[in-house]
């Protein structure tokens, strides 16, 4: 699904990623935790296409950048990310910002047919939201707004799905109610991979077999999340004495 390389990215002379090399495969879900400034933002626009890595390799659904067509590319992944959040207009349906997926575009400008309103409305309805599909995307609360946006995500169908810190700003009512949502997607048959990214173990669920733990700019570890989610890794990589406690098969973290 993914093949990263050993890619640095250099910005103003710096380097933003320094010899990271990454393996997604497919049926694995991975979750990308890291501070700010960590790299994640930047790893995450090189899948993406949008960012192209001054050295190394980058294979993504087995095609290789520099011999492959990136905007054809962008239709089979799906992001989630609060920089498209802002971009829609108050007054836009939420049925049209689903629709909207199809195209990979920021509003409904092309025609659609029956069956897309019918797709749409399905997704609406896999994640609680078809009531809200005549309601204008900006009176939607945070939580309502992110899983009308993974619905958009996932009208095109794509193989890999990005959730770049889903859960910023939510309380923790709407945190846990998106999550079951994302629970949901990971468990479809013919589901996308997953890549969601956070600063907090807390939101690693289950589901996310694999983490990678980015720090400056370069992989600190990665692997399955079971074998390096525990308080020795985590203390020397946060840098902190870290307390992990287990709760409903999820990690908690505090400080010691």
């Amino acid at each position: 699904m993914i093949e990263i390389d050993r890619i640095d990215v250099l910005r103003n002379k710096k380097y933003i990623l320094k010899d990271v090399s990454w393996t997604v495969k497919s049926g694995e879900h991975w979750c990308i935790i890291g501070l700010n400034g960590s790299g994640k933002t930047t790893l995450l626009n090189v899948v993406n296409g949008y960012v192209y890595p001054y050295k190394g390799g980058v294979k993504i659904l087995g095609k290789e950048f520099g011999k492959t067509n990136l905007q054809e590319l962008r239709k089979e992944i799906g992001l989630v990310s609060s920089s498209i959040k802002h971009e829609f207009q108050r007054n836009e349906s939420v049925l049209g910002v689903v629709l909207s997926g199809k195209f990979a575009s920021i509003g409904l400008y092309e025609a659609v047919e029956k069956k897309d309103v019918e797709t749409a409305q399905k997704l609406l309805e896999f994640l609680n939201c078809l009531h809200l599909e005549n309601e204008d995307y900006g009176v939607l609360s945070q939580g309502e707004k992110q899983r009308v946006l993974i619905a958009r995500a996932l009208m095109a169908e794509p193989k890999i799905l990005v959730l770049d810190e889903p859960c910023n700003g939510l309380d923790i009512i709407a945190r846990e109610e998106l999550l079951k949502f994302i629970e949901k997607i990971a468990k479809l048959e013919d589901g996308p991979t997953l890549i969601y990214v956070t600063h907090y173990i807390e939101e690693v669920l289950p589901c996310f077999t694999h983490s990678l733990l980015l720090k400056q700019g370069t992989v600190f570890a990665k692997g399955k999340s079971s074998d390096l989610l525990n308080e020795d890794t985590l203390s020397t990589f946060f840098d902190r004495r870290i307390s992990v406690q287990i709760e409903q098969n999820r990690k908690w973290l505090a400080l010691i």
